[in-house]
C-alpha cells in the first residue's frame, strides 16, 4: 500500500541510449558531409588556389559561371545524360525483373549474370568499353566489318561520343534496377493476380492494372536515386573521353575536377559544386512534390 501511494517517477521523453546508438551515424554525417558542405559554401565566395589564403570576392564566382560557356555546356550535357540514361535503365530493369520473377533453377544464374556489371568498378568497366569502342581493334568495329558495314570512330565523333557513354552506363546500371524491382515484385500479394486471372485478365492487362501501380513506390525510389547518381557522373567521362570531343561529353563534376585540380581554382570549383548541390535539391524536391502523390498503395 505504501509503495502504491508513492508517486511513480515520470518516464523520460527521450532515451539517452537511443541518442548513443544514433550518435556514430550523425557524427560521420556531420564530419564528412555537413562540414565539407559548409566549407564549400565558404570557399565559393572566395578566390582560393590552395597555395595562398582565401580572398573574399562575394558572388563574383557565381556571376562568372553564367558567362562560362564550358560550364553551361556541362549542365546541358549532364541533363542530357540523365534523361537518356535513367529512363532506359529503369525500363530495361523492370522488363528483365518481370521476366526473371519466376521459380526455376536456372533463373538465379541469369540474375547474377545480369547484376554482375553493377558490382564491378566503373574504372574497370570504362577500360573494357574503351577496348570495345577502339577504332582499330575494337570488338564493335570488328563485328561491323564481319557483316560488311563500315567502321566508325565512336568516341572521337562529337555526335556519337555521349551516346556511347550512355550505352555503357545503361549496361552497367540496369542490373541494380532489376534487383530493386525484384524486391518490389515480392511484396505484391499473389492473390491479386489470382483474382485477375479469375476475371479473365491477360498478362498484359495484369501488368498495367496490378504490377505497375504496385511498383510505383519502387520506381519513385529508383528515380530519385538515379537522378542523384546521374548528376555525379565522372569516371567514365574522365577515362573514356576526358570531356571531348569538342566538350560534347564534359559534365558538371568533370568541370569541377578540371577547375579544382588542374587549374587550381578551388573557389571557382566550389561555386560549381554549390550549383550542382542546388540542382540536385531542386530536382529531388520537384520529384517528391509531383512524383510521389500516388506512391501510397492500399492493399485492403
Amino acid at each position: 500500500m505504501k509503495h502504491a501511494m508513492q508517486k511513480q517517477r515520470p518516464k523520460k521523453k527521450y532515451d539517452n541510449c537511443a541518442y548513443a546508438m544514433i550518435f556514430p551515424a550523425y557524427f560521420v554525417f556531420t564530419l564528412f558531409v555537413l562540414v565539407p558542405i559548409i566549407f564549400v559554401l565558404y570557399y565559393s565566395l572566395t578566390d582560393y588556389n590552395l597555395y595562398s589564403a582565401p580572398t573574399f570576392v562575394g558572388l563574383k564566382n557565381y556571376v562568372n559561371l553564367f558567362d562560362d560557356s564550358d560550364f553551361l555546356t556541362a549542365i546541358r550535357n549532364t541533363l542530357f545524360y540523365t534523361v537518356f540514361t535513367l529512363f532506359p535503365q529503369l525500363a530495361i530493369g523492370l522488363f528483365v525483373a518481370v521476366l526473371l520473377y519466376r521459380k526455376s533453377r536456372l533463373l538465379p544464374l541469369f540474375r547474377i549474370a545480369f547484376y554482375m556489371p553493377n558490382v564491378m568498378s566503373m574504372v574497370c568497366i570504362s577500360m573494357i568499353w574503351l577496348w570495345i569502342y577502339n577504332p582499330s581493334y575494337g570488338v564493335l568495329n570488328a563485328i561491323l566489318k564481319l557483316f560488311g558495314f563500315s567502321t566508325h570512330q565512336w568516341l572521337q565523333d562529337p555526335n556519337m561520343a555521349m551516346f556511347c557513354i550512355i550505352l555503357m552506363s545503361i549496361w552497367k546500371s540496369c542490373g541494380y534496377s532489376m534487383v530493386i524491382f525484384l524486391s518490389g515484385l515480392t511484396s505484391i500479394p499473389s492473390s491479386l493476380y489470382e483474382a485477375a486471372s479469375l476475371d479473365g485478365a491477360s498478362a498484359f492487362r495484369s501488368f498495367f492494372a496490378i504490377t505497375w501501380p504496385m511498383l510505383r513506390p519502387t520506381t519513385f525510389f529508383l528515380l530519385v536515386t538515379g537522378v542523384v547518381n546521374s548528376f555525379s557522373v565522372f569516371e567514365q567521362v574522365n577515362i573514356m573521353t576526358n570531356g571531348g570531343p569538342l566538350k560534347t561529353t564534359t559534365t558538371i563534376v568533370h568541370q569541377i575536377y578540371r577547375r579544382a585540380f588542374l587549374e587550381f581554382k578551388m573557389g571557382y570549383a566550389s561555386s560549381m559544386s554549390v550549383i550542382l548541390l542546388f540542382l540536385c535539391i531542386l530536382i529531388t524536391a520537384l520529384l517528391f512534390k509531383y512524383g510521389s502523390g500516388e506512391n501510397d498503395t492500399d492493399l485492403s
